[in-house]
């Protein structure tokens, strides 16, 4: 049965990826390029100069809070695990691709950003909340399609990426000889890994604690841990790079050729360097499946267009920075990828060829930190969904019963089979997207108004303040009117 479920998965990720989203991401992602006259790029030191700004309020959440919450999420195991995962099966080329869907994906991400900040709600306490699911309603007057919005979000986070958090961070276990010397246990019939089965519940249990509000100080630290260990991880990169330097103009030149070699990709499309790129970019960064908005939502700025510009350069600290400094390091090294050593054993082995038997140790530790945060960030989202389905904040029972449900997904997918675990991410994070995307289109020109009133009080001097009638915003807004 579980082969069949696997299968029925593995063909619905492949034809979503091949057919559906390459047409909608790339479209929507050029669209808003367009029109926004390559807002992405001609705005980009205007983001870093916004994410500094404090918020009016002592107690609010800052467009730099609203930052490291988002990126948190997308800073994960995806920026390690899945770069190694996209260039085993895609090739060199898939690099480009994650670029590609990166920066045209900037502008999809300031759109979905700058709608969750003029559509966001008032909380009794005087902070804001929102995301898709509001301005959904909000715009489109669709509170159908809001909720179905909210749940297919809750169990992408709460169910596949905390999945495939797990699974990474075990995975890594796998190339040290005590995964091996371990051995399995047979349970219902299947084999199961010592290793995973201990870790796994392990991880469950510290994520449990910190859910049921016994671990803020594991928060606190790893919420500190994880932006150096971020620095940390580029250093290291660049150390990788400088010391086989003599190989980067090789890789680079793979990258551009492998990308566009399109006998190669349109003979055998689904499991091409394009397909590959744009999954795993996608699942890095998060530009335009409708994540982001949840955490932009809560900060406290003068105008929307502030933290749309945030949430932009979150998406290039992702995956121009991060995956890029993972792709040239484990590429650089000259260790060749396979199906055999692919995820985070490939990325081991490539530090292990320049810091022995450090470089292993280094890797699990940074998926450690960077998993445990992701875990948390991505139930940060649900509880909003949750809250925005009942109508009502949830009460103390339904939060337990969906924690309990979340500790115990985070120990079952670091059981399952590499293709499996993924696969059963991409098609959620899909379904997201198939229904993100167009509403953006939809109401893309508020947000396209929106940049042009701040630009025009940026032009005069001004710092920047939002009223809904100065774009003749026609809906009632919490914060605006």
């Amino acid at each position: 049965m579980l082969q069949t479920f696997s299968g029925l998965i593995d063909l619905i990720s492949k034809y979503m990826y091949s057919y559906i989203l390459i047409i909608m991401l790339l479209g929507v992602g050029l669209y808003f390029t367009f029109r926004g006259k390559l807002l992405q790029l001609r705005l980009l030191p205007e983001s870093i100069r916004v994410v500094g700004e404090k918020p009016k309020e002592k107690n609010s959440v800052s467009a730099f809070q609203a930052l490291m919450v988002s990126t948190a999420s997308r800073v994960g195991t995806g920026n390690i695990v899945g770069v190694a995962s996209a260039i085993a099966a895609g090739g060199y080329g898939a690099v480009f691709w994650m670029w590609l869907i990166a920066i045209v994906g900037g502008a999809s991400a300031f759109v979905e950003s700058t709608l969750a900040q003029v559509y966001k709600k008032k909380d009794p306490q005087g902070g804001s909340y929102g995301g898709p699911s509001y301005y959904i309603e909000a715009a489109l007057h669709s509170r159908f399609l809001g909720v179905l919005f909210a749940v297919i979000l809750i169990a992408t986070y709460a169910g596949g990426f905390n999945m495939v958090c797990s699974f990474n961070l075990m995975d890594s276990f796998t190339s040290y000889s005590f995964y091996k010397s371990a051995g399995n246990v047979v349970l219902f019939g299947a084999k199961f890994s010592v290793v995973s089965l201990v870790g796994a519940a392990i991880l469950a249990v510290l994520v449990g604690i910190c859910v049921f509000g016994g671990g803020k100080r594991i928060v606190k630290v790893t919420g500190i841990m994880v932006p150096i260990m971020g620095v940390v991880y580029i250093l290291v990169a660049l150390v990788v790079v400088v010391l086989n330097i003599a190989n980067i103009p090789m890789v680079l030149g793979r990258i551009l050729t492998s990308a566009f070699d399109f006998q190669a990709i349109f003979g055998g499309f689904m499991g091409s360097c394009i397909m590959e790129g744009i999954k795993r970019g996608l699942y890095s960064n998060e530009a335009g499946i409708g994540s982001a908005p949840n955490a932009a939502a809560a900060a406290d700025v003068s105008h929307p267009v502030k933290q749309g510009l945030v949430q932009m350069l979150s998406v290039f600290i992702d995956t121009i920075l991060i995956c890029t400094a993972t792709a040239l390091m484990a590429l650089s090294t000259g260790i060749v990828p396979s199906s055999e050593l692919t995820g985070a054993p490939f990325v081991q082995a490539a530090l292990a060829d320049t810091f022995g038997s450090f470089g292993p140790y280094f890797i699990t530790f940074a998926l450690l930190l960077f998993a445990f945060t992701t875990l948390l960030g991505n139930l940060y989202y649900c509880e909003g969904c949750m809250n925005y389905i009942a109508g009502h904040k949830v009460g103390k029972t339904g939060k337990t019963v969906f924690n309990l449900i979340a500790v115990f997904l985070v120990f079952i997918g670091a059981q399952l089979e590499f293709n499996l675990v993924w696969n059963i991410a991409d098609v959620l994070m899909g379904f997201m997207a198939i229904i993100n995307l167009p509403v953006i289109v939809i109401l893309g020109g508020t947000a396209m108004k929106a940049l042009k009133d701040y630009i025009s009080q940026r032009a005069v001097g001004k710092d920047p303040v939002f009223k809904a009638a100065s774009i003749d915003l026609q809906e009632k807004t919490d914060f605006w009117n």
